[in-house]
């Protein structure tokens, strides 16, 4: 199998191999990684992963994209320690799922990413000279999974950036109760901004000195493990091959594509609802072909999901045959007709998405937590409009006992916490607090990493 290449979604740079996009993380012309093309699923290999378990499924997914750089065996390995979990699969009604991604370490939809690229970080660096640092920004569950997959691994060091007042108390301490080689730091101002802090210092040559990487859904680590539980519901579910809907509430749009590129490699995806809060730059794209990023960013409960210029949304344009660089400028259109024929966008307020909690709970008995209630809105949308026979699935991206306070006042109870969460309150926290300053950055950086 040749090696498979990856290019930047700016088009300025060369193409380079799995393990130099890694460490990189960001491309040098300031964009995002993509394969330089998509691996199809040969004719009847779906079926074949239809009784697999998540690990062997995640194993076949992966192979066609990372084969040159960890052979099968270590690959097979590598998935059965980071998805040592269930994924549970919810019916609701009829043909409507809800996939269940909150049952991992940190209780987030981002362990599935976080925990594989722990363990492939932690390989490609086992050998390499000096320590490698890895810069992450959070608006609520990147960072604590981040923390917790790459936590005392050997010569690999994490600075999570996070912005106190938009993220749950479970979420920070689950940040800031671990310390050894995590680093957490508090921004006085918005995920927008610990997001342009990470990103500057990437294309800062100041820094040099200092190995830096991303793990946020910004490096190509992230996207390819998000794509695995796309195609184990779909085999799942649709073990003839019929037809999906996936409805995925989204923030940095780097869940979303992995649906997307499970759609290119061959599932059998009829629709991808797009189902974002206030923060609504996508469905207006959508809607009207401009795009106009929110600065800053609005504050809304399903706090992941507060972005307001989505980093990932660059793949989705160049994935369609168009261009948007780093800025938020569209310097070539993507292909309108073809990508809203696989995309439909919604945006969901608040007042609507605790409504859709109580309701859910209330009719159903279904527990979802705000970012699975946009989710599960945005597809009762779809399907209103749209009715279709196809499998619909919501994805519900963290548990409902991290937000005890807004299940407390909308059902009356406080869901009941996995152990993973319960056990934080009997932690102490330790973070640094800083301005969202790129000097006050760029001196914390040295001053914690420079030998």
């Amino acid at each position: 199998m040749d090696q498979m290449l990856y290019a930047s979604t700016n088009g300025q740079t060369p193409t380079v191999g799995l393990a130099q996009a890694l460490i990189q993380g960001q491309a040098p012309d300031k964009g995002l990684y993509l394969p330089v093309s998509i691996p199809r699923f040969a004719p009847g290999e779906l079926e074949s992963l239809r009784d697999r378990s998540y690990p062997e499924i995640a194993a076949a997914v992966l192979a066609k994209f990372v084969s040159c750089t960890f052979p099968p065996e270590t690959l097979e390995e590598m998935c059965r320690e980071a998805y040592d979990f269930d994924v549970p699969i919810e019916p609701v009604d009829g043909r409507r799922y809800v996939l269940r991604l909150d049952r991992g370490p940190t209780a987030s939809f981002k362990d599935f990413a976080g925990r594989m690229m722990g363990q492939m970080f932690g390989r490609l660096h086992r050998d390499a000279p000096g320590r490698l640092v890895i810069l992450t920004a959070t608006s609520g569950d990147t960072g604590s999974a981040i923390a917790h997959a790459f936590y005392k691994i050997p010569k690999i060091d994490v600075m999570v950036l996070f912005p106190p007042a938009e993220v749950s108390a479970r979420q920070r301490k689950q940040m800031t109760t671990l310390g050894e080689n995590i680093t957490a730091v508090g921004v006085q101002g918005k995920f927008d901004d610990c997001q342009a802090l990470v990103k500057q210092a990437f294309t800062d040559r100041t820094l040099a000195g200092v190995q830096l990487t991303s793990a946020n859904s910004i490096n190509i680590g992230r996207l390819l493990p998000q794509i695995v539980y796309y195609v184990y519901a779909a085999v799942r579910l649709t073990p003839e091959g019929g037809p999906i809907i996936f409805s995925v509430p989204s923030g940095n749009f780097g869940n979303m594509m992995g649906a997307l590129l499970a759609a290119r490699m061959g599932v059998p995806v009829e629709r991808i609802v797009v189902a974002t809060n206030q923060n609504d730059e996508v469905p207006r794209f959508l809607e009207t072909g401009r795009y106009e990023k929110i600065v800053p960013s609005r504050h809304c409960i399903s706090n992941a999901m507060n972005v307001g210029h989505p980093s990932n949304f660059a793949r989705v344009v160049s994935l369609f045959g168009g261009w948007l660089d780093e800025t938020g400028t569209i310097r070539r259109m993507p292909d309108m007709e073809q990508l809203k024929s696989l995309l439909w966008a919604v945006s969901v307020s608040d007042e609507e998405t605790r409504e859709t909690i109580r309701r859910a709970w209330h009719e159903r008995r279904l527990l979802l937590e705000p970012h699975g209630a946009v989710g599960w809105l945005g597809l009762e949308r779809y399907l209103h409009e749209h009715p279709s026979s196809a499998i619909a699935v919501s994805v519900e991206t963290a548990h409902p006992a991290k937000f005890p306070e807004e299940i407390e006042h909308l059902l009356g109870f406080t869901p009941e916490a996995p152990p993973s969460l319960a056990e934080l309150e009997l932690k102490n926290e330790r973070f640094l607090t800083m301005p969202a300053d790129y000097g006050a950055f760029h001196r914390l950086i040295l001053d914690t990493y420079r030998s």
